[in-house]
Formats: structure tokens, sequence, C-alpha cells
């Protein structure tokens, strides 16, 4: 099956959102991903929009509270219908196992429950952030897989990390744990402000289950063009 990049939709506005996407064909069914500065100005409308036209949305809010306030929260979210949401991991085994309840609980009968992944690291944290800004002081990728395993221990479906980390998660793991990889770069691309960051075939051969890739497509002169390439180096193709 082919695998769709999920694009990263950082605009501040619906009409942004509309007009990257009449770049694109109307055929062509996306995996996208709302974060906070799109969902906090437009609100549950705009994943109603994109989900009656096809798509598939990640929702990425990142909840990170109390047990109760988030299962709560969870339980609203699951009615709009998304493919996948997710919450800090620095939260704990008990909020992340809340956030799954009410997901569960407030996905309608017949419907699936969307995926609930957890966000371990940033992967704009470097090791030297963490220790100073967390006081987390053993290596980076021992912190990301252990959120990794409270995840699993959790119910969770799997975790958002960086591509350098896959591996690792994996073998903590399972193999159907879904790793979702931000801070993927096309070869040449600017980096920005991402600190780990790898190109499509290399998170491929790594074995990241899923990808997200934002400015490279979303600030590209020619998006489409650019979804196709990087869509192609993700799927093996070239």
């Amino acid at each position: 099956m082919e695998k769709r990049p999920v694009i990263a939709l950082d605009f501040s506005s619906k009409e942004a959102i509309k007009t990257f996407l009449a770049q694109f064909p109307a055929e062509e069914k996306l995996f996208v991903k709302i974060g906070m500065e799109l969902f906090y100005q437009e609100g549950p409308s705009i994943v109603h929009e994109l989900t009656a036209d096809g798509h598939d949305v990640f929702l990425d809010l990142k909840l990170h509270d109390i047990p109760n306030t988030v299962k709560k929260a969870m339980k609203g979210l699951a009615k709009l219908g998304v493919r996948m949401t997710n919450v800090h991991a620095a939260g704990g085994v008990e909020m992340m196992k809340a956030a799954k309840e009410g997901l569960t609980e407030g996905t309608a009968e017949g419907k699936a429950v969307p995926d609930l992944i957890a966000v371990t690291q940033l992967t704009s944290t470097s090791e030297e952030q963490m220790h100073r800004d967390q006081l987390i002081q053993v290596p980076l990728k021992e912190s990301v897989v252990h959120y990794a395993k409270c995840a699993q221990e959790a119910g969770l479906d799997g975790v958002v990390c960086s591509a350098l980390e896959v591996e690792m998660i994996h073998n903590a793991t399972s193999d159907d744990f879904i790793c979702l990889t931000p801070g993927i770069r096309p070869k040449g691309a600017s980096v920005g402000d991402q600190k780990r960051i790898m190109d499509p075939q290399q998170a491929r051969k790594i074995g990241s289950n899923y990808i997200v890739v934002g400015r490279p497509i979303t600030q590209s002169e020619t998006p489409y063009e650019s979804y196709l390439q990087i869509k192609k180096e993700w799927n093996g193709e070239e």
C-alpha cells in the first residue's frame, strides 16, 4: 500500500489552507496535520471541512493536563472524525490512559477509534536543552525510549519522535508501535528550527511508520510537485 507523507498545514487561517490546497488535484486525498496555530484560529470547522473533502487529519494539539481534563477533552475531539491525535508523554501514564479512555468513549459506534500517539521529546529540543531546561540528565535517546515505553504501557498506539530514535523505540516496544517522525527534510532543504532531522529515504529505511513534512511542501513554489517527489522518496521509488 502506497504511503503518504503527512503534510503539516502550519497556516493561520482557513483562507490560506484553501489557497494552498487549490494547488493540488481535487482527487488527491491527502493526510494532513492540523496544529495549534490553525485549530485555535479556526476551531473544529476546519477539521470538518477537510474530512468532508476526503482528507485524513492528524490533530496535533499535544494535550497535557490532569487526567480528568484530558479525558473529557479527548471525548470531545473524538467526535471530529480525525484519523490521529496526540498528547504529551510527560503528562504520565495515568493521563495517557485517561486520554485513550476519552477517545474511545467519544468515538461513535461503528467508527474506528483514532490512533492516539504521545510526544516524547520535541524535535526542536537538543540534548543540551533537555538537560538545562527540563533537568533530565539522562541521554536524550534514553528519555525518548522511556517515554515510548510509558505510552505503550498506557495503551497508546505509538509516539511522535525523531527518526533518529525509531529503531531504538521499535526494539523497546514492537514493530507495529507507531513512530511518527517530524523534522523530515529532503536533501538540500533548509533545516529551519529543527535539530534532529532526516530525509524521507533515510526515514523509510530506519523504520518510520509516518513522516511529517511542512515547509518543504507548504513553502514550495510548486507544492504539488514537491509533495509527489517526497512521496516517491518515502515509498522508495527513487
